[in-house]
């Protein structure tokens, strides 16, 4: 199961098992009910986060092998800025 679907269903249980909590009164119950809820859209945000990295990554491969040199003068390119900001004089 993928990360953000996981988290989907932890959030709505965590939901779910808050509104028992408060219901029958169960303060315990509430708050690990909001904690698991709580972790669950932080899972989802990062499974959300995750996929848009691969696409990211697959459009970039994508790029690369349709024009390879344009690829290794951008990257050379990158390499020579990164040298000039990060040198020391």
């Amino acid at each position: 199961m993928s990360d953000e679907l996981e988290g989907t269903v932890n959030k709505v249980g965590g939901r779910a098992q808050s509104a028992a909590g408060d219901f029958l009164g169960d303060a315990k119950t509430s708050v690990d009910g909001r904690i698991r809820e709580a972790a669950g859209k932080l899972q989802e945000n990062y499974g959300s986060a995750a996929e848009t990295v691969r696409g990211f990554t697959e459009e970039l491969t994508e790029r690369i092998h349709e024009t390879p040199l344009l690829a290794v003068l951008a990257a050379a390119g990158i390499g020579y800025l990164l040298g000039r900001v990060t040198a020391r004089d």
